[in-house]
């Protein structure tokens, strides 16, 4: 096959002539650009490369057309990429996040469990329960953006640090709402900590204007949080949580999301299982 010919036509891109090459040849050359690429990192990115061909195949086809055939190509597969990695990036911010306090990590991932199984209860279906957890475990992704000494501070926080704390599920909702993928759970997470009264934040929605998916992880936030030990005050017992989720119920919870959760969740021997 002859050697090809490559020309930049703008900023970061180029054309790649390839004579007498088929379609399947093209991809094949196109892939190995990609992987030689993505081999290749400057500083902690990672280079990536979208591509996209077209094949002349008859005389009366013009350079023009196949030029446009394959920038349209291009630009579909880009609008693919893009997509991707947005959700890699959502993976690596909340990995961040993780590692900045072994105690969110913990506390997220037993949120998810518990929001699983209060879906489970509620028979929501298999993708409705699957989503539960996956919007528990990030419902609080949005604290990237909150100072590591404020998320591991041991005792309790300024007015400051709690209005910085706050800020956290608008936060999250502009993080997840840039994907295809968690852009559902977006409005879920901007939402858990609205208030059955009204009361809550950020946007002071009540009952049922509150999505319900955010009820729950409402719901699940709350009795982790008072079953878990903190460095400022010791953890309620299993019993005083249920009390507590009881006499908050109708005011700062959707008492249905109680009920279920009171009545057929924490019945069960492990609450944190599945």
């Amino acid at each position: 096959m002859p050697l090809g010919i490559s020309v930049r036509i703008g900023g970061d891109e180029f054309v790649v002539l390839l004579p007498r090459t088929t379609a399947e040849e093209t991809v094949q050359i196109a892939n190995s650009m990609k992987e030689f690429a993505a081999a290749e990192m400057i500083g902690n990115i990672e280079l990536s490369i979208s591509y996209g061909y077209e094949t002349k195949t008859e005389k009366r086809q013009s350079i023009e057309e196949i030029m446009a055939n394959a920038e349209n190509h291009m630009y579909r597969h880009k609008l693919y990429e893009r997509a991707s990695i947005r959700s890699k990036t959502i993976d690596l911010i909340i990995n961040s996040l993780f590692a900045k306090s072994n105690r969110e990590a913990e506390h997220s991932h037993r949120v998810g469990s518990i929001c699983h199984a209060i879906a489970s209860a509620m028979n929501l279906g298999r993708n409705a329960v699957n989503q539960m957890r996956i919007a528990g475990v990030i419902h609080d992704i949005g604290k990237i953006g909150v100072d590591e000494k404020i998320l591991n501070k041991p005792g309790s926080l300024s007015t400051d640090e709690r209005r910085d704390i706050e800020r956290h599920p608008e936060i999250g909702w502009r993080l997840l709402s840039s994907t295809n993928e968690f852009s559902e759970l977006a409005q879920f997470v901007l939402c858990h900590h609205e208030r059955w009264d009204g009361t809550g934040y950020p946007n002071g929605l009540k009952g049922e204007a509150i999505p319900h998916e955010a009820r729950i992880i409402a719901v699940a936030d709350a009795y982790d949080a008072m079953t878990s030990k903190r460095s400022y005050r010791p953890s309620l017992s299993k019993e005083e949580a249920i009390a507590e989720l009881r006499k908050c119920s109708g005011t700062q919870f959707d008492p249905g999301v109680v009920e279920v959760f009171v009545g057929q969740v924490v019945r069960q021997e492990d609450v944190y299982g599945g």
